[in-house]
């Protein structure tokens, strides 16, 4: 019987290929970033995209592993702690909008979702720290990629990036870091908010009143949405911009460098 249950939890957490061939895929281009070979714009292309998507997975993750250190025992089960992209919510609503929103606006909205039985789970402090712990791996992300492009890890002047007729004495590595680290910023800022929805409404909601939950609960599947037209749509996404490079500019990391970087993504565009 313990060999069974032993087994069952391993096969529970066995990291899913997927994820690996995302990984595989996002350090493939970083390198080929890193050392010239092939297209500049296409290889950021796929080093962003692969690393949003490891990113998801990452965010997912945490939130279910917080679960299960909190006491839902089922998210195992579920597929959680594979990091298999295809376990974490409807796959179009999870993974694709998330993705078509950077294609579209450049900015990183959360995706993704996790079902944790939170009648498993004692305390309010817990059911906050879940919430939490996704924008949590979303601001670290963030955070590691700022310090390598403002520490100058990846500047090699021996591969320059081509862009707009001229060779800029960087490789394209650091802008590529610095889009996806945008992205990551964006992605925790928006999560933070407390937009019903959205993790940063899920830290909260543990501590207000049941009359005020149930009254707010008919908007939540609406949160994300209204969330996204007001960024692309209104002032708030010039508020959204102007903090986030204001996180840039404590790591030392100029705002040309997401700004370029955004450009070289969208190799589709001509600039």
């Amino acid at each position: 019987m313990t060999y069974a249950s032993t087994g069952q939890r391993s096969a529970e957490s066995r990291v899913s290929p997927i994820f690996l061939a995302l990984v595989a895929t996002f350090v493939a281009a970083g390198l080929a970033l890193a050392t010239g070979w092939g297209n500049d714009r296409l290889g950021i292309f796929l080093f962003v995209v692969a690393g949003w998507m490891v990113s998801l997975c990452l965010h997912e993750y945490a939130h279910a592993r917080t679960a299960l250190a909190g006491g839902d025992i089922t998210v195992g089960t579920k597929g959680y702690l594979t990091l298999n992209p295809l376990k974490y919510g409807h796959v179009l609503l999870s993974f694709v909008l998330p993705v078509v929103f950077v294609l579209m606006g450049g900015i990183g909205l959360p995706g993704g979702a996790v079902y944790i039985e939170r009648d498993r789970i004692a305390g309010r402090l817990k059911h906050s720290l879940i919430s939490a712990a996704g924008p949590l791996v979303n601001a670290a992300f963030g955070i590691l990629l700022l310090v390598a492009v403002g520490q100058g890890w990846f500047d090699n002047p021996d591969v320059p990036t081509h862009f707009q007729d001229q060779e800029l004495p960087v490789s394209p590595l650091p802008f590529a870091l610095a889009f996806l680290g945008y992205l990551q910023v964006t992605a925790a800022i928006l999560n933070l908010l407390p937009v019903p929805g959205l993790d940063g409404y899920g830290i909260i909601e543990p501590w207000l009143s049941l009359r005020t939950r149930r009254a707010i609960a008919p908007y939540a599947p609406y949160g994300m949405l209204v969330l996204f037209a007001l960024v692309w749509q209104s002032q708030v996404g010039q508020w959204l911009y102007d903090l986030t490079m204001r996180i840039f500019d404590v790591f030392g990391v100029g705002s040309y460098y997401a700004s370029i970087g955004r450009m070289l993504f969208s190799f589709w565009k001509t600039y």
